[in-house]
């Protein structure tokens, strides 16, 4: 346990809060088919959950020409947005959310969505004004660069190490350890322990409850 305490929880959003992962595997994976391209498998498909989309699809479908990214991006979006609606946060999250806003933390999003579809996602989770402050991978430098993080923590004028990041991929993980801030990583989203362990986290917890206990008693 860590001795010290954290004013600012930022989240990652898919894997992390909502269960979108088999949702996004299935858009990367029938885009590919779409186009005659070849259809990573589901593991090559989930382990790019998290960056950015056009470097995502680059090392899903390392064979995709410049020329075929426009429509690959379309259909993607068409596979995606069929089950976007459907889609709902982990069981227990939202009790989480608001027990850790209780406990006087600062809540924030870090994600590899784009700023359209966080939005559109927050205000179909009725999640809008819930975080203080949210970033996008079309705004900045994805992950795993640090730029999120440090811009997160530049607005709300804190240090990176009062700032805890919460996420299911090694890419959270690393924007964590470039950026200087402690994580925690979840095992119940894209990437699977064994790939979590190669990055620094100061826990590895395989569930909501779970992320619960450790988080709770790191609030200041």
């Amino acid at each position: 346990m860590p001795s010290r305490r954290y004013r600012l929880v930022v989240f990652d959003w898919d894997g992390t809060l909502v269960d979108s992962t088999a949702a996004i595997v299935h858009a990367i994976r029938a885009s590919a088919a779409d186009l005659g391209l070849p259809v990573p498998s589901r593991e090559q498909a989930s382990h790019v959950i998290g960056l950015g989309l056009l470097d995502a699809i680059h090392r899903a479908v390392p064979s995709i020409a410049r020329e075929q990214m426009p429509l690959y991006v379309q259909r993607y979006r068409y596979h995606y947005l069929k089950e976007d609606a459907a889609l709902e946060a982990f069981q227990g999250v939202p009790a989480l959310l608001d027990e850790l806003a209780g406990a006087g933390a600062w809540l924030a999003v870090a994600t590899g969505k784009s700023r359209a579809g966080l939005n559109r996602a927050l205000d179909q989770m009725g999640w809008t004004g819930r975080f203080l402050t949210t970033r996008c991978a079309d705004e900045g430098i994805p992950k795993p660069d640090p730029w999120m993080l440090r811009d997160i923590c530049e607005e709300l004028g804190l240090e990176a190490a009062e700032a805890l990041m919460i996420g299911d991929t090694t890419h959270d993980l690393g924007m964590a350890r470039a950026a200087g801030s402690d994580a925690v990583a979840v095992t119940y989203g894209a990437h699977p322990r064994e790939e979590l362990v190669r990055e620094p986290a100061l826990a590895v917890v395989d569930s909501v409850a779970e992320l619960r206990d450790v988080l709770l008693g790191w609030i200041r």
